[in-house]
């Protein structure tokens, strides 16, 4: 079997981040990807691949994540950690930059050194925020908890890939309290065709702001650190002129994570840049899969 490397993506001061499998392609089944983050002890797990071409001005490769339950288009947290390791295999390059496809795009990844400190961003592409309708902000409100005059304005929906729900909190004791029924949780995205709910508390003055990822319907009941969702917050801050949030996730979790993102408007729409520092934790060889 291959070996894989464990990289902690999204950390936060040279410590925590999500514990990512990334690994180069094989001929795996689909249902052997699937087992590739429980046999790791992660939750996502990134498949590379690189794309030849006669015309690339730079490395191309080829992503695929899975959790547990399958195939996601996207991965946030997943790309910085296949951007840092990409990055490390080009020793010689301070700064480093590949074109990256996935199953719905292609678009561009950065990863800058500085000493021994590693940041991996992207471009997420163009997210669009709408209003979250009545219906499915009260099924998840009740499914974490949460009354209805504890809600502050602003839940919205957005996708990078697959549509989330973004449920602003008034404070982070409120989001630290939260106690998710998973199985009901489950069946209000399950429902309304979402991927999860990503519950942030509103950010201060200098952008900072803290969230919990809760998705149990890709098998992840809360995410140590979700940079997607993080995206589809900026360009939902974007259009109140917040061009640069820094979100902390993870610590309920024991694994303390940051992801970043710039905003900034254009005549094309909101382009953000996201990402967050990285690391490589360790490598494993992986038992068989069958």
């Amino acid at each position: 079997m291959p070996e894989v490397t464990i990289v902690d993506a999204c950390r936060r001061q040279g410590r925590g981040g999500s514990p990512t499998a990334v690994l180069d392609e094989a001929p795996f089944t689909d249902a052997e990807r699937r087992r590739i983050p429980a046999a790791t002890g992660t939750s996502h797990a990134v498949f590379i691949a690189a794309v030849d071409g006669e015309e690339q001005t730079r490395p191309s490769y080829r992503l695929r994540f899975f959790t547990g339950e399958g195939e996601l288009p996207a991965c946030g947290h997943g790309t910085v950690a296949a951007l840092a390791l990409l990055a490390l295999r080009h020793s010689g390059d301070a700064d480093y930059r590949a074109a990256l496809h996935t199953t719905n795009r292609v678009f561009d990844g950065w990863a800058k050194r500085e000493h021994d400190d590693l940041t991996a961003t992207f471009d997420p592409g163009p997210i669009s925020p709408r209003d979250a309708g009545e219906p499915e902000l009260r099924a998840i409100a009740t499914a974490l908890g949460l009354m209805s005059e504890a809600l502050p304005h602003g839940a919205s929906v957005a996708s990078p890939g697959r549509p989330r729900l973004l449920l602003p909190v008034r404070s982070r004791t409120v989001l630290a309290e939260l106690r998710p029924d998973f199985t009901a949780l489950r069946h209000a995205c399950d429902r309304y065709g979402l991927l999860g709910c990503y519950a942030y508390s509103i950010p201060d003055a200098k952008g900072r702001a803290a969230a919990r990822m809760f998705a149990p319907s890709i098998g992840v009941p809360e995410d140590v650190a979700n940079a997607n969702s993080t995206a589809c917050l900026a360009a939902y801050l974007a259009d109140q002129g917040v061009t640069d949030i820094a979100v902390d996730m993870g610590d309920h979790l024991g694994h303390p994570s940051t992801i970043i993102a710039n905003a900034q408007r254009s005549a094309s729409g909101t382009l953000i840049r996201l990402g967050g520092a990285a690391d490589i934790a360790r490598a494993v060889r992986l038992p068989r899969l069958g």
